[in-house]
């Protein structure tokens, strides 16, 4: 099914013509360059999901842009310890295995794009990032400075930027874009939101709506829970407003089992906990004198439930039929205030 295009009528702030956003829900315009991205919104691949070679070929347009951004433009090193993060944060703590390899790839092989920054607004001689965090934090590690092309961004011109080369990556879980969404909404009217995160109205609702549901604790001590997807982030939303699920919920966060889980096996464990626990019917064959089947009575915590086959018992469903009736107007009797 075909989708409106949300950008139709939509006026950002100005904007540089190479961050001009272009009216294409696939295309990250960073650079203006549209032609890195071809048209599959008429594929029923592309409306189904991503496969893992087209996440791949993502994460080369990201890189793409990256050079597309160096070329023609000054790059120039900098210190790491006169670059401050985005005002906006956009990713919760993540695997130290992730860390570890960008750690690695930046020490044996160097720095394969530069950063984008811009002169901090409130800080002068200091610099402020667009994207490119994760490798400024490992080149802090590494103690080595870094290459970045300086810009001038306004504040909606940088969390645009930021969350187009994120959303290229793909490597930001559900729940790190619902909270980089409910961050930027404190801030930003909704069609500067969709632009930077390319969503769909539906979808940044949805994305609003977990974050404001699930207190922020719960998702801090969940984490990013990487694969995790909507579904299951919404389906915890609607389990956590029912009585006594929360404390259940924070209990459970609170234990040595919980923070010893990897993150995702930690969203699984809560999920499990906090849906409704229902227990195990049981059942009942009536028999007549004869041992001749009448029925059979099942019951659980939920429901009572009588089930009688007129084929092999005819005299018990007409007993049955005609004495429910009964049975209910006794029972209202009794129950009269």
């Amino acid at each position: 099914m075909s989708r409106k295009d949300i950008f139709n009528g939509f006026r950002p702030p100005a904007i540089a013509p190479d961050l001009a956003p272009v009216q294409r829900n696939r295309v990250r315009p960073i650079l203006g360059s549209p032609e890195l991205i071809a048209d599959t919104s008429r594929s029923p691949v592309g409306a189904i999901g991503q496969s893992l070679s087209e996440v791949s070929e993502r994460n080369r347009r990201a890189e793409e842009i990256e050079r597309r951004l160096a070329a023609g433009q000054t790059v120039v090193s900098l210190d790491t310890a006169d670059i401050d993060a985005s005002f906006i944060p956009d990713r919760m703590p993540g695997a130290q295995e992730d860390h570890e390899r960008l750690l690695a790839s930046l020490r044996d092989n160097g720095q394969q794009a530069p950063i984008l920054v811009r002169p901090h607004p409130a800080r002068p001689g200091r610099y402020q990032v667009a994207f490119g965090h994760r490798r400024l934090r490992a080149a802090t590690e590494l103690g080595i400075r870094i290459d970045a092309v300086v810009r001038d961004l306004d504040d909606a011109q940088l969390v645009i930027a930021q969350g187009q080369e994120n959303n290229e990556r793909q490597d930001l879980s559900y729940i790190e874009k619902a909270r980089f969404a409910e961050r930027l909404s404190a801030r930003f009217p909704r069609d500067v939101i969709m632009t930077a995160m390319s969503l769909y109205k539906s979808d940044l609702s949805n994305m609003l709506s977990v974050a404001a549901r699930i207190p922020a604790e719960v998702i801090d001590a969940i984490g990013p829970a990487p694969g995790i997807g909507r579904r299951s982030w919404m389906e915890l939303a609607e389990c956590v407003e029912k009585d006594g699920i929360l404390e259940r919920v924070e209990a459970f966060l609170a234990s040595e089992d919980a923070r010893a889980m990897a993150s995702k096996e930690r969203f699984k464990a809560v999920l499990a906990l906090a849906k409704p626990q229902e227990g195990k019917a049981q059942s009942e064959i009536l028999t007549g004198e004869n041992g001749s089947r009448l029925g059979k009575l099942s019951y659980d915590a939920t429901r009572v439930e009588l089930v009688v086959d007129r084929r092999q018992a005819p005299d018990f469903a007409a007993f049955v039929m005609e004495q429910l009736p009964t049975l209910f107007e006794e029972y209202r009797s009794k129950h009269r205030d």
